[in-house]
C-alpha cells in the first residue's frame, strides 16, 4: 500500500526537476534576447525556489507533537504556505540577496 507521504515526496521531486529545466530554458531565452529584465525575473524565481527549500528544511527540524497532529493534509498545507512565503520574500525588496548576486554573475557571462 502506498503511503501518502511517499506520493507527496515523489510529486515534489518531479516538480523540482521540472522547475529546474524551466529555469534553465528561461535563462537561455533571456540570454538569446539580451533581456536583463527577464534575467532578473528568472533569478528571483531561483531565489524563491531556494528560499522554499530552506524553509522546508527548517520546518523538518521541528519535532512532532503538540497541538496539531502531523497529517498529510497538514504537511501539504505547510509546503504550500512555505512556497507562498518564499515567493513573497523573493518578489519584494531585496529578498535574501541571492537573486541580485546571481543576476550580476549571469549578466557578465
Amino acid at each position: 500500500m502506498l503511503n501518502i507521504n511517499n506520493i507527496i515526496n515523489q510529486a515534489n521531486i518531479q516538480k523540482s526537476q521540472s522547475n529546474t529545466s524551466n529555469l534553465k530554458r528561461k535563462i537561455d531565452k533571456a540570454y538569446t534576447k539580451h533581456d536583463n529584465k527577464e534575467l532578473m525575473k528568472v533569478c528571483k524565481e531561483f531565489e524563491s525556489l531556494f528560499t522554499h527549500m530552506l524553509l522546508k528544511q527548517m520546518r523538518s527540524t521541528i519535532p512532532d507533537g503538540g497541538l496539531v497532529e502531523k497529517t498529510a493534509a497538514r504537511e501539504l498545507f505547510e509546503d504550500m504556505y512555505d512556497q507562498e512565503i518564499a515567493k513573497s520574500v523573493s518578489e519584494k525588496g531585496q529578498g535574501i540577496g541571492l537573486a541580485k548576486i546571481l543576476y550580476e554573475q549571469l549578466k557578465r557571462r
